[in-house]
C-alpha cells in the first residue's frame, strides 16, 4: 500500500521501533558505508553517470568482475586487501553498536551502486527484491499511501492516499512532505529507503513527521499499518452535472492497472460517455509493459515509444490502432507526473490525440532494468533512455502541457473545486457535439 514512485519501483520494509536506537544505528551504518564508499570512489576510480528511473525488466546474471570507466577491474588484490584492512580497523577501534559481516557486505554492494551517482540505480537485498516484485503486481501493505519524490525539496512526499486506508483515516494528504520517519530525518534519503521505513507488519505503528504547506509547524501522525491487499490503481466515474463526460485517474502503472483500466473504460462506455478526462497528476510511473498496453487502447496505429541503450541499440513499442479511443480526450498532468505517465502523455500529445492541461511534468526519460544475481539479490540499473514518437527525450525537461494551468489549492480547500478538472470539462464540452 506504500507505493514508491520510482517508476516501477515500489517497495517498502519494516521501520525501526525506537527513534534513539534508529538514529544511532543509522549513524553507525552511515559511518561504515562512508568508509567503504570512500574506498570504492578513491581507490577504485568508479566514474559517475547521470540519473534516471523507469520501466521494469528482470534479467538473471552471474557475478563477474565489475569494471570502472577506465576498463580496470574493480575487484583486485589491492582492493580486497584494503577492505580487509578497513574491516580490521573497524573491529579494533569502532565505538558503537555491533555490526555483522552481512551488514558490512551489504554496505560494499550498496556503496558500489551509490558511486554511480545515479539515484535510480540500487542494490536490492533478497527481501527488498521480493517487495519490489510484489509491488509491481499491485500487492503491498503498510499505511495505504503513494510515496514519490518532491523534486524541489529533494524529499519524499505523499503523492496519493488510498480510500479507507490508515493514511486517509489519520489525515494524511496528497502533497504532504515526509520530514521524519520515527524521528529519523529523511533529508538526503533515497525514495526506496523512505518507503522501507514507512512499511511494516500489519498492526505495528509508524510515526511520521509531516511538513504541510500553510501550516505553522510540523504535523505528527501515529499510523497503524494495515494488512496486505491488492492495490487499486484506477479510479473512475462521471462528474455530477456532466454525466456524458467520463473521469478516469491512473495513480501508477502496475501489472494490475491494465485490467483495472479496461474494466473502468467498459463501465464508462456503457454509461454512454462522449468525452474523457484522463488524470495522470502525481502518477510517478511504473511498469513499461503496462503503460504500453494502455496506450494501445488509446492511440492510432504507429509508434508509442522507443528506447536506446548506450550502444545506440533501439527498441520500439508500437500500436496497431485497432482499439483507438474514439472520443475527445483531455489529459491532466503536473510536476509529479513522471516516467511511464510521461510516456503516455507524450505520445498522446505527439499524435494530437488529446489536450494536455496542467503544469510541466517531472522529466524522467530513462529506463531501469533489474538484474537478478545468483544469491537472490539484485541490481536495479539505468540501462537506456526513452523517446516519444516524435523523437523527444524529455529527461530533465518534462512535457509542457498544451494549456498551462496551476492547481488552485485554496479553491479546493474552500469548496472542493478542482480548477484543472473544470478546465478539462470546458474543453470537452466545446468538442462534444
Amino acid at each position: 500500500m506504500d507505493k514508491s514512485s520510482e517508476e516501477f519501483d515500489v517497495m517498502s520494509q519494516e521501520s525501526g521501533t525506537d527513534s534513539e536506537k534508529t538514529e544511532k544505528k543509522q549513524n553507525r551504518k552511515n559511518f561504515l558505508l562512508g568508509m567503504v564508499f570512500g574506498v570504492l570512489i578513491v581507490s577504485l576510480a568508479v566514474m559517475c553517470i547521470y540519473a534516471g528511473k523507469m520501466a521494469y525488466h528482470l534479467l538473471s546474471v552471474r557475478g563477474t568482475g565489475a569494471q570502472s570507466a577506465d576498463g580496470e577491474s574493480v575487484v583486485s588484490t589491492d582492493t580486497i586487501q584494503k577492505m580487509r584492512t578497513i574491516e580490521e580497523v573497524i573491529d579494533s577501534y569502532y565505538y558503537g553498536d555491533e555490526v555483522t559481516t552481512a551488514e558490512l557486505q551489504d554496505g560494499v554492494y550498496k556503496g558500489m551502486m551509490e558511486a554511480l551517482g545515479d539515484p535510480y540505480s540500487e542494490y536490492y537485498s533478497t527481501e527488498e527484491l521480493e517487495d519490489v516484485v510484489n509491488s509491481n503486481q499491485g500487492i503491498s501493505y503498510g499505511i495505504g499511501a503513494y510515496i514519490s519524490m518532491n523534486q524541489q525539496m529533494s524529499m519524499a512526499m505523499i503523492s496519493g492516499v488510498m480510500e479507507e486506508s490508515p493514511a486517509q483515516e489519520a489525515g494524511l494528504r496528497e502533497g504532504d512532505i515526509i520530514y521524519q520517519v520515527e524521528g529519523e530525518s529523511t533529508q538526503g534519503m533515497s525514495l526506496t529507503k523512505v518507503v522501507s521505513l514507512v512499511k511494516g507488519r500489519e498492526g505495528t505503528t509508524v510515526h511520521l513527521t509531516i511538513y504541510r504547506e500553510g501550516e505553522a509547524d510540523y504535523l505528527d501522525f501515529e499510523i497503524v499499518r494495515a494488512k496486505q491487499i491488492e492495490t487499486t490503481t484506477v479510479d473512475s466515474g462521471t462528474l455530477e452535472g456532466h454525466e456524458d463526460i467520463g473521469y478516469l485517474r491512473i495513480r501508477e502503472f502496475d501489472t494490475v492497472t491494465v485490467d483495472q483500466y479496461t474494466e473502468a473504460m467498459a463501465v464508462l462506455t456503457e454509461q454512454g460517455i462522449k468525452g474523457l478526462i484522463l488524470d495522470l497528476r502525481s502518477n510517478p510511473g511504473g511498469d513499461l509493459s503496462a503503460v504500453v498496453e494502455i496506450a494501445r487502447k488509446i492511440l492510432p496505429a504507429g509508434l508509442i515509444v522507443y528506447t536506446e541503450d548506450k550502444e545506440g541499440n533501439r527498441k520500439e513499442y508500437t500500436c496497431d490502432g485497432q482499439r483507438e479511443l474514439q472520443m475527445p480526450l483531455v489529459v491532466l498532468v503536473n510536476g509529479y507526473s513522471a516516467s511511464a505517465s510521461e510516456i503516455l502523455a507524450g505520445a498522446i500529445q505527439d499524435y494530437n490525440k488529446g489536450t494536455l492541461v496542467g503544469t510541466t511534468t517531472y522529466g524522467k526519460g530513462i529506463v531501469q532494468r533489474i538484474h537478478r544475481l545468483d544469491d537472490g539479490t539484485a541490481l536495479k540499473l539505468t540501462v537506456s533512455a526513452y523517446f516519444t514518437p516524435s523523437g523527444r527525450n524529455i529527461h530533465g525537461i518534462g512535457i509542457e502541457p498544451d494549456i498551462e494551468l496551476e492547481y488552485d489549492y485554496e479553491a479546493y480547500e474552500a469548496d472542493g473545486t478542482d480548477n484543472q478538472v473544470e478546465k478539462a470539462l470546458e474543453i470537452l464540452e466545446g468538442k462534444i457535439e
